[in-house]
């Protein structure tokens, strides 16, 4: 059967499986299913769902679930808009396929691709959580995802400031495109005090707009709507 001759014995996987996550797979199947890509399925007579998009669909809600429940508790003051923005960020794409590249997915990830991008490895970790879940149970998912992942590779606190300084990041992008930027600003007298607006001007084109009471809050605004649009 092409499982069988595509992965190592039993005992040898099951012992990667065990250093990447902590745990010592029961139900080994399982996790090898996490790492087969959709496109092996086409040259090896499989069905589509024995790649690993189902697992990928489950561990996504784990994780979800986790990490909110983590974050709700580490930031008790926070509202519900910064809770939701900082999940987003913990979860996104490009934080999952660094993580899964840290942990060494590379090692067991079977695909026909000529070369797999990280966002391979990003869906990989997310099967690999639901094949956790689906073996042992939430609680020994929570566990990877809290103590393999958060406490090891991601520093939270570091990960809010770097993430909120988008006009460092939109100068440095414009920098290296070698194109003309600047913030042009303009201010209001209200009731609560002094508004300002900044507007992001990028080759003489309007990128960003920012309102804000104080002209550096203004500015970030207007950036994270242009770093958003060139993240894409």
């Amino acid at each position: 059967m092409f499982l069988k001759k595509v992965f190592r014995k039993k005992d040898e996987y099951a012992e990667i499986i065990e250093r990447i996550t902590g745990v010592y797979p029961d139900q080994i199947s399982i996790y090898k299913q996490a790492f087969l890509h959709k496109s092996i399925i086409q040259n090896n007579k499989l069905e589509p769902f024995e790649s690993n998009e189902r697992l990928e669909f489950l561990g996504d809600a784990v994780l979800d679930s986790v990490i909110s429940n983590n974050i709700y508790h580490k930031f008790p003051k926070q509202d519900e808009g910064y809770l939701t923005k900082l999940r987003s960020r913990l979860v996104s794409r490009k934080t999952l396929n660094n993580l899964g590249v840290k942990i060494g997915l590379q090692e067991l990830m079977q695909s026909n691709l000529e070369r797999a991008s990280k966002s391979v490895y990003g869906d990989a970790l997310e099967a690999l959580i639901g094949a956790i879940f689906l073996d042992k149970g939430y609680e020994i998912a929570q566990k990877f995802i809290e103590q393999r992942l958060l406490q090891n590779h991601i520093d939270v606190e570091a990960l809010i400031q770097t993430e909120s300084d988008f006009k460092s990041r939109v100068i440095e992008w414009c920098q290296k495109e070698k194109l003309n930027f600047e913030f042009k600003i303009s201010e209001q007298e209200q009731k609560s005090g002094r508004l300002y607006l900044a507007e992001l001007i990028v080759n003489e084109e309007l990128k960003g707009r920012g309102e804000a009471f104080t002209k550096k809050q203004a500015e970030q605004i207007a950036s994270e709507q242009f770093y958003k649009e060139i993240e894409k």
